[in-house]
């Protein structure tokens, strides 16, 4: 397979598990009233909110002049996104992760296989535009991870799965349900 091959197979795929994620974390928001959406489960954790704050600023950062520019903005005050700031409603932070997500995307779609082997920067490391996007892939994956869990934590017994449902266990004095 030639390298530019490849390298379209690979942001095709990184563009699709980056959609795929987005759409779990956004059926598991989706689920979410505004108080559940402010909670959180202990004094030391970060409420959904926060995270799409988070989210939402990380990608902006990340993904703005990828290839041109440091991926930690001077302007991104990352520390700020882990603050609960009570006058940005809902509406405001979903406005922030969308902006996120539209700069990724506009990103994405803008390299070329060859931009994979590009010299990019985060916090002046240097490193391969390629293991950058990884790295923002696994950090944006791993934070959908928490807003799944939690809510699904917040929803409890109301929580409507985005996956396939988790079997039923087996009744033992039912036959069918014995039989293979």
């Amino acid at each position: 397979m030639p390298t530019s091959d490849l390298g379209t197979l690979e942001l095709a795929d990184v563009a699709a598990t980056f959609r795929n994620y987005r759409k779990l974390a956004e059926g598991a928001l989706a689920q979410l009233d505004d108080r559940q959406f402010h909670a959180t489960i202990d004094a030391e954790s970060n409420s959904v909110a926060l995270i799409v704050k988070h989210v939402g600023g990380n990608l902006r950062s990340r993904w703005s002049d990828f290839l041109t520019s440091d991926g930690e903005k001077p302007d991104r005050a990352r520390d700020d996104e882990f603050v609960d700031d009570p006058a940005l409603g809902r509406a405001s932070l979903m406005m922030r992760w969308e902006q996120g997500w539209t700069t990724l995307f506009d990103a994405l779609s803008s390299l070329r296989p060859e931009d994979l082997l590009a010299t990019v920067r985060i916090r002046g490391e240097e490193m391969a535009a390629l293991a950058a996007i990884n790295r923002s892939l696994a950090h944006t994956v791993s934070h959908v991870g928490q807003i799944i869990f939690l809510a699904k934590h917040l929803r409890s017994d109301a929580w409507q799965t985005l996956s396939i449902p988790r079997a039923k266990p087996r009744d033992p004095s039912d036959p069918a349900s014995t039989q293979a």
